[in-house]
């Protein structure tokens, strides 16, 4: 296996569809994606996206091509995300990934969407193993590694983060993702109203607070103080349980990848916590805290170096496939 290796990876779990080319040397060298926007007051139609993302896959992945400046026949493999995912979009990104991989006879190389959050992140912060808040539309998990696998130490047990700020922003009429604007809403209030808070030894449940938070609103409570008391009482049994793990490893680094981490008031919560404790906080930027094509390509890099492939008639999707089921070689080794 020669050195400096560059790799595709091409997302499509969801709303986004996105194609990336990373080099082993270089890190990201190119990112593009397509997002799939549902009709106001509407979620992600699985279909619909699907379709969204038939359109867009050629195009994206030209265009990643051409940013990076690499030619498709300089790639030494193609990785996608297998799952976990919505099935009529991860058969987009698989059907796209395999005819690249048998076009240019390259090897295939599945990737954990939930694991690409992470390693994505771990390249980008410079995090080396650290305990892990994973929180988007698919996931809300607090993570850390051990034996060479990504171990589970709290979770949702219903609703996920971004589900929850979904379904909230959906109530108002707005369409998903409607982290952004209930964010922006909650930053022009200070007035709490009591929803219920609910944490189960390590895990957290959001059902009993979206319920409430609905209630509230058909009421005449005004939009912004619902938003602002969402957000504190799910950021604050985040947090919590966050804290609690935290004791627990005694790690000195957390890091915070998935969509939600882009949310600020979360990070001023989460910064007062690892103060306490002596601990770093790491948050993904911006730009690659959503879904994207550079966490499937650069896991996917991770992954090929270390002999995982698949054949490309395998180009299975995996709807439902937990992060704490996938060996990791590349940090078994290390």
């Amino acid at each position: 296996m020669r050195g400096n290796l560059c790799v595709l990876g091409i997302e499509s779990t969801a709303h986004t569809f996105s194609a990336s080319v990373t080099k082993e040397n270089e890190k990201v060298l190119s990112d593009v994606k397509d997002v799939y926007v549902p009709p106001e007051g509407s979620g992600i139609h699985p279909t619909e996206a699907a379709k969204h993302h038939a359109l867009v896959a050629a195009k994206v992945i030209k265009e990643a091509l051409s940013a990076s400046g690499v030619k498709a026949g300089d790639l030494d493999a193609v990785a996608y995300a297998m799952g976990p995912g919505l099935g009529p979009c991860l058969r987009v990104g698989a059907v796209s990934a395999r005819t690249m991989a048998l076009a240019l006879g390259r090897p295939l190389v599945p990737v954990n969407h939930a694991i690409g959050h992470i390693e994505l992140g771990c390249m980008l912060t410079g995090a080396k193993s650290p305990l892990v808040l994973l929180i988007s539309g698919g996931h809300t998990m607090v993570i850390s590694c051990s034996a060479g696998m990504w171990r589970v130490l709290g979770e949702t047990l219903d609703l996920t983060l971004g589900q929850l700020l979904d379904q909230l922003g959906r109530h108002f009429g707005y369409s998903s993702p409607c982290g952004r604007r209930i964010e922006e809403a909650a930053s022009r209030s200070h007035r709490y109203l009591r929803l219920p808070y609910t944490v189960k030894g390590n895990d957290v449940s959001f059902s009993g607070l979206i319920t409430a938070a609905k209630r509230l609103v058909d009421v005449g409570e005004p939009f912004e103080d619902v938003c602002f008391s969402v957000q504190e009482s799910a950021f604050a049994t985040t947090v919590e349980v966050t804290e609690r793990a935290l004791a627990f490893t005694g790690s000195k680094e957390v890091m915070v990848v998935g969509g939600v981490a882009a949310n600020k008031r979360l990070s001023e919560m989460l910064n007062v916590m690892v103060e306490r404790h002596s601990a770093r906080l790491s948050v993904v930027p911006l730009r690659y805290s959503g879904d994207c094509g550079a966490q499937i390509a650069w896991t996917g890099l991770l992954a090929f170096k270390e002999g995982v492939t698949i054949p490309v008639e395998k180009s299975v999707i995996r709807q439902s496939w937990r992060l704490d089921t996938v060996p990791l070689p590349w940090r078994t080794a290390a």
